[in-house]
């Protein structure tokens, strides 16, 4: 919105350009500073990923030859009970103002439930390579779960670096360079005026001043 030409107006808006642009350099830097920390995330996340990949892999297959060996009835009942305990443990963690939950997944295998004569050395397997998936599907979550709010904030950050360059920053320049003209316009006109009125008041005191000097010079004439 357009304000009134006034040096009250002229000093409002420099100092909200002065904020506008102190706000545009703190969230250029957060901006920077969430990709760093997102490109981080990615690779992490990215990695961990293919690491899961791999050990749900060996897992179902080692699953697979269990059934093969064992029959999916008889593996079906050696899997009834626990493996393991598992205990969570979760904490914040604030990144750039973001908060992310950093999740911490201890695995305790239990004895087996079963005796070794009734079942194959391939359920062995696959209930410790199951287990690796379990301690590593905490951190999956986690990585997964911070890359993805970091992303929204740097989404959203990014938003309000553009809007504050290509909006905000560039109407409150207008402003100020319209107001500063308009004052600048009104001084050269006041001063313009008061001119007039300095030489309209030299001319009528040049007038009077003669006019004494004509009726002085009649008297003494006389």
């Amino acid at each position: 919105m357009q304000s009134a030409p006034t040096r009250s107006n002229l000093l409002i808006l420099r100092d909200r350009l002065a904020h506008a642009r102190a706000g545009y350099l703190l969230l250029e830097h957060k901006r920077e500073a969430l990709a760093h920390e997102l490109s981080i995330l990615l690779q992490d996340a990215a990695a961990t990923e293919a690491e899961a990949e791999k050990r749900f892999d060996a897992a179902y297959k080692s699953l697979y030859e269990a059934r093969m060996r064992m029959g999916s009835d008889r593996l079906q009942w050696a899997s009834l009970a626990p493996a393991a305990e598992v205990r969570t443990e979760t904490t914040v963690h604030s990144v750039m103002g973001v908060a992310t939950r950093l999740v911490q997944v201890e695995v305790e295998p239990r004895p087996l439930p079963y005796s070794l004569g009734d079942t194959s050395a391939a359920l062995d397997d696959a209930r410790t390579r199951w287990l690796d998936v379990a301690e590593l599907i905490a951190r999956l979550a986690e990585t997964t779960t911070a890359v993805w709010r970091l992303a929204a904030e740097l989404q959203k950050t990014q938003r309000r670096v553009n809007a504050l360059e290509q909006a905000v920053i560039p109407q409150l320049e207008a402003q100020l360079h319209s107001i500063a003209e308009s004052i600048e316009e009104q001084e050269r006109e006041a001063f313009a005026r008061a001119k007039r009125v300095k030489l309209r008041r030299q001319a009528r005191d040049g007038e009077e001043e003669g006019r004494g000097y004509g009726l002085s010079s009649s008297v003494g004439a006389n």
